[in-house]
């Protein structure tokens, strides 16, 4: 059998739970919906990094990001010493490889983002969609200068950048591009979709953002002592004040937010169907996922920083192969974004690497196991991340470890930290960290927490070839 295609899309700050078949009726997804009834999605997938930089960095190498030295958002330069991008891997073992959009493993402010070696045939590139970059150094502001657009003049107006200019729709017109090429039927290929929504400012097009009624929106999960609780962390690296959801005005942010992701869904559609028209859908492996998730005004926090609440840490991650992986299939075991990684490279009939800490998800997908159990536990990190956009001192360093039935949250830079009962308390109001009957269990997490840290990031140097 030839190696299969991989379409791997990847959103940026989506939450896990904006997927209406997988419980949310506010959203209007029927494409994805549709990827989860023909395919395997894991249901508690987990970053491992709250913030856009060291988590794609995390799953480009395979590493976490503390063990790749790539921890903060608007670094300079990649490591050295780091070990090659999966897409370099793949593109070396006769794969066509390109990226469109976002791929952000550097700083991309102030300047075009550097390229590393990246095994991209195309590079489509796109960071924030504003009109200030240097022309032939951003496809997507050339794009929309080419069709008379202003994008900074469009994101003031009240319309908004209209959905034939925007962003999502640029990189959908790209990936029809790269679909419709020819190309030997023997070269199997791999698209790196990155779009920048729903990443904020929560500004979809007026005709999406129509679609929502704020009266109609949930609102966030929050609580009035959320405000007293967030007090305790306020030299902790966050985006913006705590404020309640009247003085967020969360449910706003919120149908703007599900408007971005019903044009994501829409602009989606079109790839697939392409994919279809163009016979290639049977031999195309489907991903469907994200760098990290928004905050949205849950516990009175909006955007991202240092936190690990389920909203922020917790994204989609859809695999669909008709014939070849199961349908219709929801595992809830712990999945980390590495894993994932882990999975491309098998899939495109490569040895996943000695140093990779990721594992590979194909005997799930293929049905070989159940999916109720994956990982005991999952990781995230947040070390001295600190950029413009945050407040607060010279940057905070935390970690998350989750196990199947909690969650502990160390910052270690305050000696505070938050421990919930997920099983009693999902969306984490409860915080169990000085309560003395979880003492026991607040102890046994902290060891366990700083065993697995020292054990993922610790790198012990070249190779041994003698005893001494």
């Amino acid at each position: 059998m030839p190696r299969p295609n991989i379409l791997w899309y990847c959103t940026d700050q989506q939450r896990f739970d904006t997927i209406r078949a997988l419980g949310n009726k506010f959203v209007r997804t029927p494409t994805i919906d549709a990827l989860v009834g023909e395919g395997v999605a894991f249901t508690h997938a987990y970053c491992q990094s709250p913030i856009c930089t060291p988590s794609r960095a995390s799953f480009m190498s395979g590493l976490y990001p503390s063990r790749v030295h790539n921890t903060r958002n608007g670094n300079d330069t990649f490591p050295a010493e780091a070990p090659p991008l999966i897409t370099k891997l793949i593109a070396d073992s006769g794969y066509e490889c390109s990226l469109i959009g976002k791929f952000h493993l550097v700083s991309g402010g102030y300047r075009p983002e550097p390229r590393q070696d990246d095994g991209f045939t195309d590079w489509w590139h796109s960071h924030a969609p504003r009109d200030d970059w240097p022309e032939g150094t951003h496809d997507y502001a050339d794009w929309v200068r080419a069709k008379g657009g202003d994008l900074n003049a469009l994101r003031d107006h009240e319309d908004r950048v209209p959905a034939e200019l925007h962003q999502t729709t640029w990189a959908s017109e790209r990936a029809i591009e790269f679909l419709t090429r020819e190309r030997s039927a023997e070269t199997p290929w791999l698209l790196n979709m990155n779009v920048y929504d729903p990443h904020p400012p929560f500004i979809p097009p007026k005709s999406y953002a129509d679609e929502f009624n704020v009266d109609d929106m949930p609102g966030p999960y929050f609580r009035e002592s959320d405000i007293a609780h967030q007090a305790k962390f306020a030299n902790v690296d966050f985006q913006g004040e705590v404020k309640d959801p009247e003085g967020r005005n969360a449910k706003d942010a919120q149908a703007k937010y599900y408007a971005m992701i019903a044009l994501i869904d829409d602009q989606f559609a079109r790839i697939l169907k392409c994919l279809d028209e163009t016979g290639q859908r049977e031999n195309t492996v489907i991903i469907f996922t994200s760098d990290h998730g928004e905050t949205l005004g849950d516990h009175g926090l909006m955007f991202k920083g240092c936190r690990f609440y389920e909203g922020l840490v917790r994204v989609p991650l859809i695999f669909s192969w008709p014939g070849h992986f199961q349908q219709n299939v929801q595992c809830d075991g712990l999945v980390e974004l590495l894993d994932m990684s882990a999975t491309i490279l098998e899939l495109c009939g490569l040895d996943v690497p000695d140093y990779f800490q990721g594992q590979s998800l194909l005997p799930i997908l293929r049905g070989e196991e159940d999916g109720s159990t994956i990982r005991d536990f999952v990781r995230c990190e947040y070390f001295e991340a600190l950029d413009p956009f945050f407040t607060g001192g010279p940057g905070s360093y935390a970690t998350m470890y989750r196990d199947r039935t909690h969650k502990l949250s160390l910052y270690h830079d305050q000696q505070l930290g938050e421990l919930y009962d997920l099983e009693k308390d999902p969306w984490e109001f409860e915080d169990l960290w000085d309560d003395t009957s979880s003492a026991e269990t607040k102890a046994d997490l902290i060891l366990k927490s700083f065993h697995a840290h020292v054990m993922t990031s610790t790198d012990v140097g070249t190779k041994r070839i003698a005893p001494m």
